[in-house]
């Protein structure tokens, strides 16, 4: 078997795996939101919540970012000398900010905290998909 393939082939898992929960997290978030005066209701997204970020959404970013890094050393490092790879990168980053960003905004709904509005979430639950368009777009056609 050849080891490239198989990190490459998990290291795609994982990133499918992660934007899976990126994407469904803020829509959690919108019911939340949504529910807020329903002490049951919000208990079951708190639970939700938790479980995707803790289980799904955290392992699935730490193996993305752990294959990833296996797989530029399998290259040869001098690939993060290529402009379309440091873009790449700069783009996992903001991403990775983003998934962050979110733990923060569970941790206030969980807290009863929180100040944003369902549509603020409705909102930020383009930016992944906004991200993921440019980064494959980027590592498929190498334009730069």
């Amino acid at each position: 078997m050849n080891l490239y393939l198989i990190i490459k082939s998990l290291h795609l898992i994982a990133v499918i795996s992660w934007m899976a929960g990126l994407l469904y997290l803020p829509r959690i978030f919108v019911y939340h939101v949504e529910n807020f005066e329903k002490t049951e209701t919000t208990d079951i997204f708190e639970t939700m919540e938790q479980r995707l970020y803790n289980y799904i959404m955290r392992p699935a970013m730490l193996f993305s970012w752990i294959f990833g890094i296996v797989l530029i050393y399998l290259n040869g490092f001098d690939v993060l000398t290529n402009l379309w790879m440091q873009i790449k990168l700069f783009l996992v980053i903001i991403l990775s900010g983003y998934h962050e960003y979110l733990g923060k905004c569970l941790i206030h709904l969980k807290n009863r905290t929180n100040t944003k509005t369902a549509k603020f979430y409705r909102y930020i639950n383009e930016v992944p998909t906004l991200l993921l368009i440019l980064i494959v777009f980027i590592v498929i056609i190498k334009p730069l």
